[in-house]
Formats: structure tokens, sequence, C-alpha cells
């Protein structure tokens, strides 16, 4: 089977990659923006024509995509998220190679939800911010392509090589921090929030299973289990060997932020409160997984704990 997949250096696309490399039945091909890629090719600003033309000289059965940003202002998320799946959904259109397509969608298309409950797939999106509006416009692009087509709605992905400036990198950042300079006690803010996380590895597990599958429309990725950060963070903690204590600052009112970690405050210069999840899904978030259970015969198979482990030995070899 021959797979293109777009945006192998990301978060997601390393490992995804990775799975793929391991089945020997797939001949894998990386189209992206950097010089590592076996194609250069930059979906914000690359024609269809010139991508249909690629696709026809390869001819994959297969198109995971995995390119987007999560950061950046609204243009450069519509850019980067919206107009690029224009481009891949278009060049399949025009293309005589009939390839399926994996698009990774996010949680964030849903928006905020009623706390205690999990969020099926034929929830109304509601986003609730920029980030999560360029996402849903490229999951209503794919599914009304008329494409062979789903698309996996990952909800919170952690693990190795999670992003520094993500919530669990920069709480294992701060910890980091206060273990080195010998802090007694470590202050956060924003650990009420309850989200669900999902192994890295446990979405390539799933993009792969896609790929193989004839599954359509949208399929949650998730591990089906809402967890606080304040309990993410004890555990963090416990497998970091941190023993001080850990103190939750209050929310201010006004304009939330986005720090999140910040040893050695004292009463003379506050830092900002955190708030570690400015992606418009406010308090709670939690997925149904049954579909991607019973479609894909997936099920998430790394806990939090081993996903936390492995982001602490990546913070930790920075002491």
């Amino acid at each position: 089977m021959r797979v293109l997949l777009i945006g192998a250096n990301g978060f997601i696309g390393r490992y995804v990659a990775d799975r793929l490399l391991a089945d020997p039945a797939v001949q894998l091909t990386a189209l992206g923006r950097g010089d590592d890629a076996d194609v250069r090719f930059d979906l914000a600003t690359g024609s269809p024509g010139a991508l249909t033309r690629f696709l026809d000289a390869v001819h994959p059965g297969v198109v995971v995509n995995c390119a987007g940003a999560t950061r950046g202002g609204a243009r450069e998320l519509t850019r980067h998220n919206t107009v690029a799946v224009a481009v891949v959904c278009e060049a399949l259109r025009r293309s005589g190679c009939g390839a399926r397509l994996v698009q990774i969608g996010c949680g964030s298309e849903y928006g905020p939800s009623q706390p205690g409950s999990s969020t099926p797939e034929d929830a109304v999106p509601r986003p609730g911010g920029p980030y999560g509006v360029s996402k849903l416009a490229a999951t209503e692009l794919v599914l009304g392509s008329g494409l062979d087509a789903v698309v996996l709605r990952v909800f919170s992905p952690a693990g190795p090589g999670t992003p520094a400036g993500s919530p669990l990198g920069r709480l294992a950042e701060a910890m980091r921090r206060a273990m080195q300079s010998g802090d007694g006690e470590l202050k956060l803010g924003g650990l009420g929030v309850q989200r669900d996380f999902i192994d890295v590895r446990d979405v390539a597990r799933a993009v792969h299973a896609a790929s193989l599958s004839a599954a359509q429309g949208v399929i949650n990725i998730g591990s089906g289990r809402a967890v606080r950060l304040r309990d993410a963070a004890a555990v963090l903690a416990r497998v970091a060997g941190y023993g001080g204590a850990l103190h939750e600052l209050d929310a201010p009112p006004g304009p939330l932020r986005t720090a999140l970690g910040h040893p050695r405050a004292d009463a003379d210069h506050a830092p900002p409160v955190a708030y570690p999840y400015p992606d418009g899904c406010g308090s709670w978030q939690q997925a149904d997984v049954r579909t991607a259970r019973d479609r894909l015969g997936w099920r998430p198979r790394i806990n939090l704990e081993e996903s936390l482990a492995d982001i602490w030995m990546e913070a930790a070899c920075r002491i």
C-alpha cells in the first residue's frame, strides 16, 4: 500500500510515520516543508495543480494529512488549517489516483461541552476560538468533498515529544525549574480544567487503522476519560520524584493568560495566573470513543501515567 504522509515532522506526524514504516506492507512517502521530507511542498502556498501532478506520479492509495498549525492569529490558522486542506481535497478530486484521505482533526472543533458528558461525533460543533473554527472548516471541506475520506478528531494528545508550549509541556518545564532551583513549592494556575488526554502513539495506531479501514465521516480519538490537570500534576510530581508542595493559584477575573508554572513567585512580583487551555473548550472535555472501537477496532493502550513519565524523561534531560 502506497501512503503519502503530509506533516511527518509534526508532533503527531512523527509517530504516524514510525507506525506506518513499521508495517512492511506500507510504502511511505513524506511530503512537507522541511528539508528532510521526501518531497518539499507547502500546502498553504502551493497550487492544487502542482499537488495533482505529484499524486498522479506517485499514485498513493492513502493520503494522511497531519499538517497544520496550533498557534498564531486567525489568518495564519486559516491558511495552514483550512486553505491547506482545500488544496489537498481539490488535488485529490483532480487526480486519477483515487486515494483515500485520512484527515487529522481535533477535539477543539466541538467547543465547550457539559461537565460530566461524553461528546459523540454527532454533537453540534460550536468551536470557541479561531483554532477550532479553522479545523472545523477543514473537516467540513473534507466531508463535503465527495472523496473516500475519514476525519479523526483527536482530543488532547500527550506523550514523548509533547511540545514545550502545550499545557503538559509547560507543567513539566515548571516542575523541572522548581527541582533544578531547589524550590520546595510550585505555584500553578488553571489546574481545574479537565481534558481527555490520549497518548500520541495510540493516535498513530488509530491513523494506521483508519488507513486500512473503509470507515468514513468523523471518528473521535481519545481515552474516553476526562482528567483534571491538577491530578495530572500530582502524577507528574510522583514520577518526577518532586517532594515539594503544589499550590494552585486562583484564576483572576478578566482575560485569561497562557503561562503555566511560576516557581519562586512572591507577592511583589506576582506572576500572571495560568489558564493552560486557551482552546475555546471551557472547563471540561471528554470524548465518546465508541465509534473508534466499533468501526476501527481501536482502543487506547497507553495510560496517562506512562505518557507523563515519558514527558518527564525528556524534561529531566534538560536539568
